[in-house]
């Protein structure tokens, strides 16, 4: 395990301002960042980052036992300075490696245990808009156009931005880890291997040329260990004072050449766990210089670890991205915002009451709001069956601030939310989810039924309490004999209810 050793470690429970943990749950490494908010920046406590290889043989998208192990052991580890930090103010993210393994469970299940917080799997492109977001508040906060790239184990970022904001994401799959295991695997270096790696990640990156070349940006800036692992290379071997040019890393390419295995390498600066992954980050990295025209680099502290922390930051104090993705998703596919937002009233209203009951949480009872007021999005597609669109199209956008975790359920929602259940409803929500899964998409249900009432912004006058598999919803006999044919559906929907494992009772008591 490596500590930075320029943090100064203080207890994380004492001051009086907040104090938020970020796991960066990678290819290659864990990281862990604690760190306490101060004049709205954030001051590092604990920087840890230990090698783990958890994409390492990642074969037939199957993550092995020995990868999960030596995983779970790390986060042990890391735990230890989490027991102060509020569970609320922790966030875990997982990259390539768990968007890539099919069986990803075995190993987010006991994270998750260990840790006392959701492991989130999160999208290429919502990686990148993180780590943008950890790069840009270590620069200079002016009008220059950049490009960001962030080379990790299993996966290559790549961020077109100013200042804050980025502009366009890219995340293709080209890393340290994945390209050491394929084109080096024995731990052999040659001229011939090192070249069909620069061939392969050259090709991947033209298809993102046109977008991302030279005249598209001013300067150009490395995040992730990789990219600082060369400039330390480079300033080691007094090529330059700092960053990275293309004149420096033929130097550096010639000198790794000149070793006929990972265990040869004698490079000044080169930190033991970067031994077995250093010379496919290389090759990945002088395909991006010459494919992308970058002639110049300089690298950045920031990455996606300080970008979790201030999305959190930004979540807790509801300046919440993926609030802004809600609204441009309604606008995109011109909801009727009017019926939308009643619906997420009455979704919010019927969780708000049962929440206790059944356990669902704050972050659950979002989720279920923001997939009420996207449930008719599909109407832009087909009226028909619009459900199924609205269920594929939210699994497979590009959500800023949802994990793919995020998005599978809030798109089994809509695609329940009316009509038969499928078969394949429960698919990939894990076993410990399902019961609350069931509970939300009840509750959904009912919500989507009661829009047919009429919209309206004020408060809702009935009540619901739930008890196990049991829901009763309480309405006045005034209501009911206004709207007979809503309470008429309610009976007719409760085969399907019933099929969620939750009977759902009418009552006209309002005690």
């Amino acid at each position: 395990m490596k500590l930075d050793l320029s943090v100064i470690p203080t207890e994380t429970d004492s001051g009086s301002d907040p104090v938020y943990a970020a796991i960066d749950i990678g290819s290659n490494s864990f990281h862990l960042i604690v760190a306490r908010l101060e004049h709205g920046e954030i001051r590092p406590l604990h920087v840890l980052a230990e090698k783990v290889q958890l994409g390492k043989e990642l074969k037939n998208h199957l993550l092995t036992s020995e990868a999960i192990d030596r995983g779970l052991v790390c986060l042990e580890r890391f735990q230890q300075l989490l027991s102060s930090v509020k569970p609320t103010q922790i966030r875990a993210v997982g990259t390539n490696a768990l968007r890539q393994a099919w069986n990803r469970n075995e190993f987010t299940e006991p994270a998750e245990a260990i840790l006392g917080a959701p492991v989130e799997v999160i999208y290429g492109r919502e990686e990148a808009r993180l780590v943008y977001l950890g790069v840009a508040h270590t620069l200079s906060d002016d009008e220059k156009s950049r490009l960001v790239v962030d080379i990790g184990g299993g996966s290559t970022e790549f961020i077109l931005g100013q200042r804050f904001e980025p502009r366009r994401l890219e995340s293709l799959q080209l890393g340290c880890v994945s390209y050491s295991d394929r084109f080096f695997s024995d731990g052999k270096i040659t001229k011939e291997r090192f070249v069909k790696a620069y061939d392969q990640a050259s090709l991947e990156i033209s298809h993102i040329r046109r977008n991302f070349k030279h005249s598209h940006w001013a300067e150009a800036v490395g995040s992730s260990g990789t990219l600082q692992a060369i400039e330390l290379l480079i300033t080691s071997a007094g090529w330059r004072s700092e960053g990275i040019d293309s004149k420096s890393l033929k130097k550096l390419r010639k000198a790794l050449l000149s070793f006929d295995s990972f265990e040869d390498i004698d490079l000044e600066g080169l930190n033991e766990r970067r031994r077995g992954v250093i010379t496919a980050g290389v090759a990945i990295t002088s395909a991006i210089f010459d494919v992308l025209g970058v002639d110049t680099m300089r690298t950045s502290a920031g990455a996606l670890r300080e970008g979790v922390i201030y999305d959190l930051m930004g979540r807790l104090r509801h300046e919440d991205v993926r609030e802004r993705t809600i609204q441009a998703m309604q606008q995109r596919y011109s909801v009727d915002i009017a019926t939308a937002e009643t619906v997420g009233l009455y979704a919010r209203h019927l969780a708000s009451q049962t929440a206790s009951s059944w356990s669902l949480s704050d972050s659950d009872i979002e989720l279920l709001v923001w997939s009420a007021r996207l449930h008719e999005i599909g109407i832009a597609i087909s009226q028909k069956h619009y459900n199924r669109h609205a269920a594929y199209v939210v699994e497979n956008s590009d959500m800023p601030g949802f994990s793919q975790g995020d998005q599978l359920t809030m798109s089994r929602l809509l695609r329940g939310h009316r009509g038969k259940l499928p078969s394949y409803l429960f698919d990939d929500i894990p076993n410990k989810q399902r019961d609350k899964f069931a509970r939300m998409l009840v509750i959904l249900r009912l919500a989507v039924i009661l829009k047919h009432a009429g919209t309206s912004n004020v408060q809702p006058t009935f009540t619901a309490n739930a008890k196990d598999d049991k829901l009763k919803v309480h309405f006045s006999e005034r209501w009911q004999d206004e709207f007979p044919l809503t309470i008429w559906e309610i009976s007719e929907s409760k085969p399907a209810f019933e099929k969620l494992g939750i009977k759902v009772k009418v009552s006209k008591d309002l005690n």
